[in-house]
């Protein structure tokens, strides 16, 4: 139970940024004895995975506080944050391999599950942030591009360290999640008639 709660907050983390929940997990996985990462995905500790995540991180977080190019690695990242929300989700909840040898095994052995579960949880996260972004950049003028993507970057770090040590917590963190955005969502709302009416 704990490894599918672990998977499932590093995929909510990886649908707002790919890179955060990979290198954590890489450098976990490297460097401290919270986790053990299965024998198939040990390349994510590798110090030039590391070095390319990181740099990676950091172009996404430069991209993602511009308005409009914001929106341009949305839709470059629409493949790129599902793909690691398959691979943390994956990784986190001990499938043995990445590399299929021999596909009719792979499935039979349902270790594509961990991997399309997550698939689905950061496409589903990825695809909400995607249809909000232009929609406040909108109204705000750009403002709320960089207030919002430090808030997701927070969010995905918040998330990806819940998630590896203290699983049980991202249940908690997702709910709070759950009630937070339609909150917002109708706060903006009503601010944006309020501006409308006068």
């Amino acid at each position: 139970m704990l490894e599918v709660l672990t998977g499932t907050g590093l995929a909510v983390a990886a649908g707002l940024n790919a890179y955060i929940p990979l290198l954590l997990l890489g450098l976990a996985g490297r460097f401290l004895d919270v986790v053990t990462l299965p024998a198939g995905w040990t390349w994510l500790e590798n110090e030039w995975v590391l070095g390319g995540l990181a740099v990676l991180l950091v172009i996404e977080v430069v991209a993602d506080k511009v308005p409009a190019v914001d929106s341009i690695n949305d839709w470059l990242q629409t493949i790129i944050r599902p793909a690691a929300g398959g691979i943390v989700f994956g990784s986190g909840s001990g499938a043995q391999t990445v590399a299929v040898s021999d596909p009719s095994e792979f499935v039979a052995s349902q270790q594509w599950v961990p991997i399309a579960a997550g698939v689905v949880i950061a496409l589903i996260v990825h695809l909400g942030k995607m249809a909000a972004r232009p929609a406040a950049n909108a109204l705000t003028a750009g403002a709320a591009a960089p207030v919002l993507s430090t808030a997701e970057d927070v969010g995905a770090l918040g998330l990806s360290i819940l998630a590896l040590v203290v699983p049980v917590l991202v249940v908690v963190a997702l709910l709070a999640l759950v009630v937070a955005v339609p909150l917002l969502l109708v706060r903006a709302r009503r601010r944006r008639l309020s501006v409308v009416q006068l």
